[in-house]
């Protein structure tokens, strides 16, 4: 294995008010897989996107193969073989996989038109040379998060990538998508010399695909490891600086009689088209219930009809009173608390200050507010400040400006507003997506002491560790419907993929007819 392909020399990047990268210099070498790791606001993107030219550094050098990068731009960062697959694809729907992996770079008939033909055989030998099997002609927008995810890997390949950033890339796949994702890293790298970069928190990834791992703390590399000298628990460490919990979290009490009832639910999706078909299930005080599934398979559109913000047909029971078809407020009033999914668009009004989004609900309450309009600041500030304490929300006071704080503490505002109601119904919508190891404990404990305090618990999270680790029963999704139950422990990560992805319950169903 060659040395120093990429060298990152006292690099230093500057915000206003924020050193996002302090004095890093590392090394990454030709033909390694190297995964780079750290909590949220560490500075691990900043370094990668200064590698792709997304940024300029304010003091430092970058050398790629020994020579100095002189103009910072993603244009030069791909004439100089650096790729970069984002967490948030940047496919166009509506276009096939060879138009979107061609775009830019298109092939050409006389030097004018656009050349589909050719397009589809480029897409077709490229997917061969690699082993990324793809349907050149289908459109984006009709194949699975995981082929989205070979398309933009090749979109990356087609520009000539020899040096390959992965942006949490496993995000939202199943189990199987996520192995199948490593031998490709593992042929790349194997077959063709190349250089690949993952950015994660899942630390048992990088122990299962890294040579070597790097570890960013407030800006600074803290260390560089081989991995195969390192566990889970001494990254977790070096990423907090102190050692993580919450493999050690405990389940108390017994489940009692339910709290939530759904009873033959179905909605539609944004197109009209069938999202929910007839679904039903039921949640206990004192058990969480999980659900698993790809995204875009009618979880998203349960939770918004359960919640008040989705019409559907069927019926929904919060703690013994029916809610069907009643708005948020009304919902909310009969007992449910609601973390969603999307923590930008419907989590937090980011033009707002902290101590405002956390005031939501209770603005109203004699307490907080006068007759016409809030005033009573000095009851409003020791209410924010003692959520900022119980909830370790980092960073500025609580008159910061939501839409300014980094991803984990924002999504610890939406968790304090919403777990302060003490609402006996909480449903979770991605509770600690993009957020690090140590929000992510923090996270859990507090789901875990509602779940043992009596709240019955409706989670939804494409983490599949995540579902398993906090769950009492697991539930699986393929196209809206049904298609396994769990108990805790009944089956692992590896066999519930089959039934997010419709196959187990296919099967079932074949062998329910023939019997």
């Amino acid at each position: 294995m060659d040395q120093s392909l990429i060298e990152f020399e006292h690099i230093t990047m500057e915000f206003p008010g924020v050193v996002a990268n302090d004095d890093v210099s590392l090394s990454i070498r030709q033909g390694e897989v190297f995964a780079l790791v750290g909590e949220n606001g560490a500075g691990k993107s900043t370094l990668m996107n200064i590698l792709y030219g997304i940024q300029t550094p304010t003091g430092g050098k970058v050398r790629i193969r020994g020579k100095e990068v002189e103009t910072f731009s993603p244009k030069n960062a791909i004439e100089l073989g650096v790729g970069m697959v984002h967490q948030h694809f940047m496919l166009v729907p509506s276009f096939t996989v060879a138009q979107n992996i061609v775009m830019s770079k298109e092939p050409r008939k006389y030097g004018v038109f656009f050349d589909n033909a050719e397009a589809v055989r480029r897409t077709r030998a490229l997917s061969e040379e690699y082993g990324l099997s793809v349907d050149p002609t289908a459109q984006v927008k009709q194949i699975s998060v995981g082929l989205q995810q070979r398309v933009e890997i090749l979109k990356t390949l087609y520009r000539g990538a020899e040096i390959l950033i992965l942006d949490e890339p496993t995000a939202v796949l199943t189990p199987q998508e996520t192995e199948e994702l490593f031998e490709v890293i593992r042929r790349v790298v194997r077959e063709k010399n190349m250089t690949v970069i993952i950015i994660t928190h899942k630390l048992y990834e990088v122990m299962a695909i890294s040579d070597r791992v790097g570890v960013m703390r407030k800006g600074k590399l803290v260390g560089v490891c081989n991995t195969a000298d390192v566990d889970e628990k001494i990254l977790s460490s070096m990423m907090v600086g102190r050692p993580v919990l919450y493999e050690n979290l405990e389940k108390t009490g017994q489940p009692g009689d339910p709290a939530i009832l759904v009873s033959h639910l179905s909605a539609k999706d944004e197109r009209g088209l069938p999202a929910v078909r007839d679904l039903s299930l039921s949640v206990r005080r004192g058990e969480i219930l999980g659900i698993a599934a790809i995204e875009g398979n009618g979880q998203s559109e349960l939770i918004e009809a359960i919640t008040g913000m989705r019409s559907y047909e069927g019926r929904v029971v919060i703690c013994d009173r029916d809610v069907t078809g009643q708005d948020p407020g009304s919902i909310r009033a009969a007992g449910l608390a609601h973390v969603p999914e999307d923590r930008l668009a419907t989590g937090v009004s980011k033009d707002a200050t902290a101590a405002e989004n956390l005031l939501v609900g209770k603005q109203r309450q004699p307490r907080f507010s006068g007759a016409m309009w809030l005033q009573k600041t000095a009851a409003i500030r020791a209410y924010t400040s003692g959520l900022y304490e119980d909830f370790d929300i980092r960073g500025a006071g609580p008159e910061a400006i939501v839409g300014e704080m980094s991803g984990g503490n924002m999504q610890k505002v939406v968790i304090a507003r919403e777990f302060s109601f003490d609402a006996p119904v909480l449903i979770i919508a991605q509770p600690t997506r993009g957020v690090d190891v140590g929000a992510i404990e923090f996270i859990h404990t507090r789901i875990l002491e509602k779940r043992n305090q009596g709240a019955a618990i409706l989670l939804c999270s494409a983490d599949l560790d995540e579902v398993f680790r906090l769950s009492d029963r697991i539930i699986t999704l393929y196209e809206g419907r049904i298609t396994g139950s769990f108990r805790a422990g009944e089956i692992t990560k590896e066999e519930i993929g089959y039934y997010m992805t419709g196959d187990r319950g296919r099967e079932e169903a074949a062998d329910e007819k023939e019997a």
